[in-house]
């Protein structure tokens, strides 16, 4: 008993007790206007993701700085939720925009020494703004949920849901930029616009940038936040959440919702997209994927009411990436013509499905099972997601297409059968608790 309350006082909430936002402003307000300034900083750089494995070719340029990235976003997730604590969810999310602001900047004069530097400096700020985020919007989530009397899980998934939709839109919006800006050269293999392209990106981050500083401070008050008098605490404080078994059931499925994206920008338009439409095609082809995305998200969230239900969601995204990974392994080869071109969009639109999915029970799921450390179970989320991503981007350069199917399906199995296992245990144990 008394390790257990020892456990429980290292792993004090962020957000001890979800406060009203400063300012008058409502909670869903809040969650409105973070959303928005995601979209304008992510369209930006999520489109400029999905291109670098094809644009910065030379040396691997491109799939080695993604891989760099995600490599330090990885490590540095680890230690992310203290960082958060110390200064607060608010201005973790407005530091942590400064490193896609170097990112987009490196892009204009693409060489080792610009973006090796800003591929790790990302790394560490992407951490930073992904734990803020989740702790900010579940923050936001459950005060709204216990202010006006409504149900926590329905409302989480309602706030997500709203969230990762305009999320997921940054890859339509950021990819139709994208789209009508490049223009396949004449040698087939270069493009014209980029620079014009990143500068319109660098603009988007900017406005994504004052949105976020428009933001309602939450609960910073230094008396609520955990104090950390040794690194031994801030150590048992970080790994607290893999203490609960629930959390070692959810890890595979979200180290798989992390090798699906990466799957998308590294594999998905370098090796099926571009051969049928060439890499301004990439643009197109990402901005349906987007598209399926952002309609699922918003479904998805609206049917949230809890892990039954998250069950079921789960489930019908993770067929259909099965359908896909098999198609692609038994009986794919790229066309000519009409048919051959609409093939890679309508995977496209298949995958965004999944990922619509996987994105907004992910995030209502660790608010739900993990509300007393909840930043501390983001920061995990995106230590196994960030690191999945990672082994993608450096493994696609040296690995055939059908390697990395065979890759994406077992992970998909073993995923998802670890997600099954989870619904099992928590509904036992709530069955057993009088």
């Amino acid at each position: 008993m008394d390790a257990h309350r020892d456990e429980e006082s290292a792993a004090s909430p962020l957000i001890a007790a979800p406060a009203p936002a400063a300012g008058g402003r409502s909670h869903a307000a809040d969650a409105h206007v973070l959303s928005a300034a995601f979209l304008f900083v992510f369209s930006a750089y999520g489109a400029a993701q999905n291109l670098e494995t094809s644009v910065n070719t030379e040396g691997g340029l491109g799939t080695v700085s993604m891989g760099i990235l995600y490599t330090s976003f990885t490590l540095f997730s680890v230690a992310a939720s203290p960082v958060v604590t110390r200064v607060g969810p608010k201005r973790a999310l407005v530091v942590g925009s400064s490193g896609y602001v170097l990112f987009i900047l490196a892009n204009l004069v693409p060489k080792w020494y610009t973006m090796v530097p800003a591929s790790l400096y990302l790394g560490f700020t992407a951490s930073i703004i992904w734990v803020g985020q989740g702790t900010y919007l579940t923050s936001a989530a459950l005060s709204h949920a216990r202010e006006n009397n409504l149900p926590e899980g329905p409302t989480l998934g309602s706030f997500n849901g709203e969230f990762w939709g305009m999320f997921a839109s940054t890859q339509v919006i950021g990819n139709l930029i994208s789209l009508a800006l490049l223009r396949n050269g004449k040698d087939g293999g270069s493009v014209t616009g980029k620079n014009l392209l990143f500068a319109v990106f660098l603009g988007c981050m900017i406005v994504g940038i004052v949105l976020m500083c428009l933001l309602s401070k939450r609960d910073e008050k230094r008396d609520n936040a955990p104090t950390h008098s040794s690194f031994g605490a801030m150590l048992k404080y970080i790994v607290a959440p893999l203490k609960d078994r629930r959390m070692l059931l959810t890890i595979p499925l979200i180290a798989y919702s992390g090798l699906q994206q990466a799957f998308v920008w590294a594999v998905f338009t370098k090796s099926i997209v571009t051969p049928v439409l060439g890499i301004s095609g990439v643009g197109g082809a990402m901005a349906i994927y987007g598209a399926a995305d952002v309609v699922c998200s918003l479904v998805a969230g609206r049917l949230t009411s809890g892990l039954h239900s998250a069950a079921f969601i789960v489930s019908v995204g993770a067929i259909l990436q099965a359908i896909v990974l098999f198609w692609l392994l038994l009986f794919y080869s790229p066309m000519a013509g009409l048919l051959g071109a609409a093939i890679p969009l309508f995977i496209g639109a298949l995958w965004g499905v999944g990922d619509g999915v996987l994105n907004t029970q992910l995030s209502a799921l660790l608010g739900l099972l993990f509300e007393d450390v909840k930043e501390a179970a983001f920061a995990q989320l995106k230590v196994w997601q960030s690191g999945a991503i990672a082994v993608i981007f450096f493994l696609s350069p040296n690995i055939t297409l059908q390697a990395m199917l065979i890759l994406m399906t077992t992970s998909l199995f073993i995923s998802f059968g670890s997600f099954l296992f989870l619904t099992l245990v928590v509904e036992k144990s709530s069955t057993a608790r009088p």
